[in-house]
């Protein structure tokens, strides 16, 4: 697929190259082959793929992506630098390198700060237009599109504007089709992005030089959103970013973030296909594969984004969902959830259920239990606006009476052995004793600690009677004590996320220790699986 030099606005995802850049991410080449597809269902319609030549597995990915990946929507895009001071292009191996890769279009990334230039380059101002203006030219002759990336072109132009302003014209005047200006240090305002874009626009105007120009924002002052937003406003026609803000230090400019912004608030057309719609599975399939969790707190996409938990919130919602949200969320791929919590009011608990498939409106006797319920518990220790699935459960005892009679708990125990001292690997063993399907069951579960071995044993025992429990796996645990004054004698609360493959569900338990809390959020666990799964008792 070839996107045309004529488009309006270029969206350029930089995941896999400066994304993947971010501290702790290892992405290998079969994760770069299944992210890549991702970002082009989104719609975006360049993918750098990475740098060829000089990362052995950037080199692997694009021989690949060759064979293996067709594109409806994206170009793949080749990075790479310059030629070396003092050498020509068609000689430097890197910059053939990057004909080698079969990349359509190359970005290259070259100085516009004089003081990069000189110290960092140990070359003159003059040897480095040079080498912009030689190696464009060579990659044009030999049929590539180019794209400049000129590295810390803001701190540049601030420092020396008129040297700033050469090595963009230089790009241009050599055939590039954009030059990107770069907060590489990320340390920009919105206003200041404003003043500089703006000032080299006049500036092209007044010398007669046309050509794109881009942005490309890192996040280090938190702006990095509002920089590529006032760098558009002001005449940019190119962005650069990496879905999920994935970067080196603070990251760079989410652009799940920047594009919904400019679509839904800009009323641009950016992406492709789909496009937007289909912006929350994308970023969680990508976080999924790279292994970093989700920002809860990600605009747009994040789970929490339209997520409400105060009773006057709910109030209004409950009128109109636009009263406090900003879009709505199905723009975005994305869904309102309520959060119940000591906050919540009669409102909350209603629109809540209705998520569980309860209508409680009219039932103010059942609103006013569930409502006190939940207000005491959470005075105990709870919490359920993470942990929707034992909210469920209280909802069901509510409306029904009782919960779902799937088993009964004669007893449990747990036990950690280690023979030895430190260095010692230390065995756990819990043994559960509880009645389901008309029997008494006794089940024995070893696990690498007494709660794994308390879910090993609760598994063996319910499997026997229940063999959907066998697609359950327990995907997240986290521990907090509370009231860590009392030290050992502290209460302990445990949230639990389980997973049957297609949805995920969280519980929560609390209790004067830890195996307690969770045994507590474990049983949660199995009987709300049961019942989303429409298990009858046995």
């Amino acid at each position: 697929m070839t996107t045309s030099t004529s488009e309006p606005f270029h969206v350029y995802d930089t995941t896999l190259r400066d994304g993947a850049q971010q501290e702790g991410m290892n992405l290998t080449v079969q994760d770069k082959l299944a992210i890549a597809p991702l970002l082009d269902e989104l719609g975006v319609g360049y993918i750098e793929g990475g740098w060829p030549g000089a990362i052995p597995k950037d080199t692997e990915f694009f021989a690949r992506a060759a064979k293996e990946l067709e594109f409806r929507h994206a170009v793949l895009t080749a990075f790479g630098a310059t030629r070396k001071p003092e050498s020509r292009a068609w000689d430097d191996a890197q910059v053939r390198a990057l004909l080698d890769s079969q990349a359509e279009v190359v970005t290259l990334v070259a100085k516009s700060d004089i003081r990069h230039v000189e110290r960092a380059l140990r070359t003159t101002g003059a040897e480095n237009l040079e080498m912009i203006t030689d190696t464009i030219r060579f990659l044009v002759g030999e049929g590539r599109r180019v794209v400049l990336d000129a590295e810390h072109f803001f701190d540049g132009y601030r420092f020396d504007p008129e040297y700033a302003r050469k090595a963009v014209f230089a790009a241009f005047a050599a055939g590039a089709e954009v030059a990107t200006l770069c907060d590489t240090n990320g340390g920009m305002l919105p206003d200041w992005v404003t003043a500089v874009v703006t000032e080299l626009t006049e500036s092209m105007s007044e010398a007669g030089v046309t050509g794109r120009l881009g942005i490309h924002a890192h996040n280090d002052s938190g702006c990095a959103v509002a920089n590529s937003l006032a760098a558009v406003n002001a005449g940019c026609t190119h962005v650069q970013g990496t879905v999920n803000g994935y970067g080196e230090r603070t990251g760079n400019a989410d652009l799940l973030t920047v594009v919904a912004n400019l679509e839904l608030k800009g009323g641009l057309s950016l992406l492709s296909g789909n496009g937007l719609t289909e912006a929350t599975r994308i970023a969680h399939a990508i976080s999924e594969i790279t292994n970093i969790s989700p920002f809860a707190r990600q605009p747009y996409v994040g789970a929490s984004a339209f997520a409400h938990k105060g009773g006057l919130h709910a109030s209004a919602i409950k009128v109109d969902p636009d009263l406090y949200q900003h879009i709505d969320p199905q723009r975005v791929g994305n869904d309102m959830r309520m959060l119940i919590s000591d906050m919540a009011g009669r409102a909350s608990i209603e629109l809540k259920g209705r998520e569980f498939g309860y209508d409680l409106s009219g039932q103010s006797d059942v609103l006013t239990r569930v409502t006190t319920r939940v207000k005491d518990a959470e005075a105990r220790g709870y919490t359920y606006d993470a942990a929707d699935a034992s909210f469920a459960l209280v909802l069901h005892e509510e409306v029904a009476g009782a919960r779902p009679d799937y088993f009964s708990v004669e007893s449990w125990r747990a036990i950690v052995e280690r023979v030895g001292g430190r260095g010692v690997e230390a065995t756990a063993e819990a043994t559960v004793k509880l009645r389901a399907g008309g029997e008494r069951i006794v089940s024995t579960g070893e696990g690498n600690g007494p709660v794994n071995a308390l879910d090993h044993a609760l598994r063996l025992a319910l499997g026997r009677v229940y063999p959907e429990i066998e697609h359950f796996e327990l995907i997240d645990f986290k521990v907090r004590i509370l009231d860590a004054m009392q030290g050992t004698d502290a209460v302990t609360r445990v949230l639990i996320e389980t997973s049957d493959g297609e949805s995920t569900w969280s519980t929560v338990g609390v209790g004067p220790n830890l195996l307690e809390a969770s045994w507590e959020a474990l049983t949660d666990s199995a009987i709300f699986g049961l019942l989303h799964a429409g298990v009858e008792p046995r």
